[in-house]
């Protein structure tokens, strides 16, 4: 699987799958430019080349070469062919499409860049899309990664529903209640957050959730249909910060927040806090507040049990700068234009 040259080109092994041609550029595909950039002396013409393509045949998805991904690693076509697609099928599913395939512009958008942006996965998702072999860029599925078109005439499908680009952006915090699922839906009818926004969906805004809550847990959730913006605040490397105040078993002892702050060390690695502070003592009970960046599963829960004090509830107060105040449960407020930019900053957007 090969990568896009600088100009948004695919690579030598592109060529060999169906004369694709850059924007501007006529269907001889003589350019000497391209073959250079793709690592390719230059040949004697079009017929050369498609015999020479012919005898490397197409690779199949998640093979060849290309560059690494930009944290070392490529994109896993198991999970591509299982991941969630959450685009919205567009009004016109069956346009006229023109040409022979693919029309790469030097100037244009990255592929999965385009589809984070559509709110179809995040950007490491939307990559594993394309290595799965769900995408589909003008009539011609697509494996190659980086390459970069144009958004606004490429037609782009997966798993056969065109994405729309929706240039509205939604954000939104919602309180979610204690027993409802951070889903979209459920498949044993439970309620889920999705239940909350049903209006707003059928309405046709596309909206997902920024991360997740388990079920017990309440408190604040993002919702957005900026999907570079969600996937940025879900990854580690941002370290957007996450408050909590949780009820805990026992009296707290004095020294339980250095050794918070110092890490503990749970079954799939040490996790510390970056603030901690103690706010009451009642009846056998403790309430304190943490503050940390860790965003694994139930990592709070896992990390009170270890020291001793297991939780009894749990409610997220703040991501970020964004602050649940008395914002009630099951209800939604939209962000307004300061905890927006201050989150775009946050994760150097």
């Amino acid at each position: 699987m090969a990568s896009a040259s600088r100009d948004g080109r695919p690579g030598r092994d592109d060529r060999g799958r169906g004369g694709r041609k850059p924007a501007g550029k006529s269907g001889s595909g003589k350019s000497d430019s391209g073959r250079a950039a793709a690592g390719k002396p230059a040949g004697k013409g079009g017929a050369a080349r498609g015999k020479a393509g012919a005898k490397r045949g197409a690779p199949a998805p998640g093979q060849g070469t290309r560059k690494p991904h930009r944290k070392g690693s490529r994109p896993s076509v198991e999970k591509g062919q299982a991941r969630l697609n959450n685009a919205r099928p567009a009004r016109h599913q069956v346009p006229v499409v023109e040409g022979d395939g693919a029309t790469y512009v030097s100037d244009g958008m990255r592929l999965q860049k385009i589809l984070a942006a559509a709110g179809v996965a995040s950007r490491r998702g939307a990559e594993e899309l394309i290595a799965a072999g769900r995408v589909e860029v003008d009539g011609e599925i697509v494996v190659e990664q980086g390459l970069r078109i144009d958004p606004n005439s490429a037609i782009i499908k997966v798993d056969g529903a065109r994405v729309v680009i929706d240039e509205t952006k939604q954000y939104l915090a919602l309180n979610k209640p204690k027993g409802w699922q951070s889903t979209m839906s459920d498949d044993y009818g439970r309620p889920c957050i999705g239940d909350l926004v049903a209006e707003r969906v059928m309405a046709g805004q596309r909206l997902f959730h920024v991360g997740r809550l388990d079920a017990d847990t309440e408190g604040l959730i993002l919702l957005t249909n900026d999907g570079e913006l969600a996937h940025r605040l879900m990854h580690p490397s941002f370290e957007v910060p996450k408050t909590y105040l949780a009820t805990v078993r026992g009296e707290v002892g004095r020294g339980l927040g250095r050794r918070l702050r110092d890490g503990v060390e749970l079954d799939d690695g040490p996790v510390s806090v970056d603030s901690y502070a103690q706010l009451e003592l009642h009846q056998g009970e403790s309430l304190v507040r943490l503050t940390l960046h860790e965003g694994r599963k139930h990592v709070v829960r896992r990390m009170m049990e270890s020291v001793g004090h297991p939780v009894i509830r749990l409610v997220r107060t703040d991501i970020g700068v964004v602050h649940l105040g008395t914002q009630r449960p099951g209800s939604l407020r939209a962000l307004d234009s300061k905890e927006i930019g201050a989150l775009y900053k946050a994760v150097g957007m």
